[in-house]
Order: structure tokens, then C-alpha cells, then sequence
């Protein structure tokens, strides 16, 4: 990669954890997303983007649990059948045209979520029925697996449109389920075989640390809603750039 090119990433990866871990998410559609932009080795940038997500939902969890009621009910039948379905989606192998253009859909979940598209139900507005968390689970688990990403930026719109959860218990659940999910989808990848390049290693404890301090912000209340409005721009240039590319 270019050196100034690099530099861009440097200040872009942590940036964009920051943003994502402040609502409870990892990130890899960020990831995903940039370093497929910077033209890093598709065989690379799957398994880059879950071992941050790894972390980074890990650390956004550890943040939100604490300020909110963590709710089984609902974690509990998502996790059954979401982290084998990520394991299945991990294991295979998407043609580089056909995912860019899935990531190119999945970015717009996540540009919506920072704009606030998605209405926020102060009440239960569709009764909960055990399985439609499952297939719920299921679903979302598969793609999270398939493209390299945890799923929160899928489940969060559902939790909140359906009153499921509020704000920052959507929070917490997103944080958890997409810590396992990237996990499974890890293993199923057989990433651990993978060479990362060294300058995917560098790029790693700057963003880790970004996503830190957007999870400990988010969960005390910061609301940058400006800067997140511009990244949520940035995710829909990037989507369209994806689908008609």
C-alpha cells in the first residue's frame, strides 16, 4: 500500500470503531468496508475485520452491561442458533464480485442506524414468539458468518422497531451476540491459517483502542450526532460505490 494511503487508514479504522462500538457494535462492516476500498487481499480482510470485531463488541459489551438490564430471554434462543449458522456461513467462500455487493446492502443498515431512521418503540409493538428469535438467530448468523461481520447492524434495527429492548439494552444484546457470532464465524473460516499482513497488524491496537473509548462514551450518553450523520454518509457513498461498481 501507498505510505500516505496507509497513513488515511490509520486515522479512518480507529475513527470508525469508535463510532461503531459507541451504539453497542463491533465495527466489521467499517472494516470490511475500508480495507476492501485500500485494496487489501480479499483472502485478508474477512478474517482482519472479525478479529477486531472480536474485540472491539467484547469491549463494548464489557461498557454497556453495566448500565443496563442484560435481557436472557431473548440472548439466550438468539445464540442457539445464530453462532452455528455463523460457523456454516464462515466456511463459505463468497465470489469477490457477489460480496461486494452484499456488502454494499449491508452498509446501509448501519448508515440508517447512525442517522436514526430506525424508529426507537417505547412499547412492545410485535409480540415475541420464541421462534421468531430463532429464525431471527439463524438468519442473521448466517450472514454474519458468510460476509465476515458479527450481525449487529441487522439485529439492532429489529430489537428496536419490535420494543423489544430500549436503547442501550439493544446495546448490550448487539455487543454480546456480535462478540460470539464473530467468533464462530472465525473458526469456520479456518482464519487462523491465514497470513495477515503486517500492516493489518499495525492497523489493530489504534483501532482496538478507538472502539474502546466510542464504547465507554456511548454508554455514558455521548451523542456526537454530527459526526455520526458524516460517517453515515461516508457508509452510503461506500454502498453505492459497492452496488453499481
Amino acid at each position: 500500500m501507498i505510505e500516505y494511503a496507509f497513513y488515511i487508514l490509520l486515522f479512518l479504522m480507529p475513527v470508525a470503531a469508535f463510532f461503531y462500538a459507541s451504539v453497542g457494535h463491533g465495527g466489521a462492516s467499517s472494516y470490511l468496508m475500508l480495507l476492501t476500498l485500500f485494496n487489501f487481499a480479499p483472502e485478508q480482510i474477512r478474517p482482519t475485520a472479525l478479529m477486531l470485531n472480536i474485540v472491539v463488541s467484547f469491549i463494548a459489551f464489557a461498557s454497556y452491561r453495566r448500565t443496563c438490564e442484560f435481557k436472557k430471554d431473548i440472548f439466550i434462543p438468539l445464540v442457539i442458533f445464530s453462532i452455528p449458522a455463523a460457523y456454516i456461513g464462515g466456511t463459505i467462500l463468497v465470489d469477490a464480485y457477489l460480496y461486494k455487493k452484499i456488502l454494499g446492502v449491508l452498509l446501509i443498515f448501519p448508515a440508517l442506524r447512525f442517522l436514526n431512521v430506525f424508529p426507537v418503540a417505547e412499547e412492545t409493538v410485535l409480540n415475541r414468539k420464541w421462534w421468531m428469535i430463532s429464525i431471527i438467530g439463524l438468519s442473521i448468523g448466517f450472514v454474519s458468518g458468510l460476509i465476515g461481520i458479527g450481525g449487529g447492524i441487522i439485529l439492532s434495527p429489529i430489537l428496536l422497531m419490535a420494543g423489544w429492548a430500549n436503547v442501550k439494552e439493544t446495546a448490550a444484546l448487539s455487543a454480546l451476540f456480535i462478540f460470539l457470532n464473530s467468533i464462530s464465524g472465525f473458526i469456520g473460516s479456518n482464519a487462523i491459517d491465514v497470513t495477515i499482513d503486517p500492516q493489518l497488524w499495525m492497523l489493530m491496537p489504534l483501532t482496538i483502542g478507538g472502539g474502546a473509548l466510542g464504547a465507554y462514551f456511548g454508554a455514558n450518553k455521548f451523542n456526537p450526532k454530527v459526526l455520526k450523520q458524516l460517517l453515515a454518509a461516508v457508509l452510503i457513498i461506500a454502498s453505492v460505490k459497492f452496488l453499481i461498481g
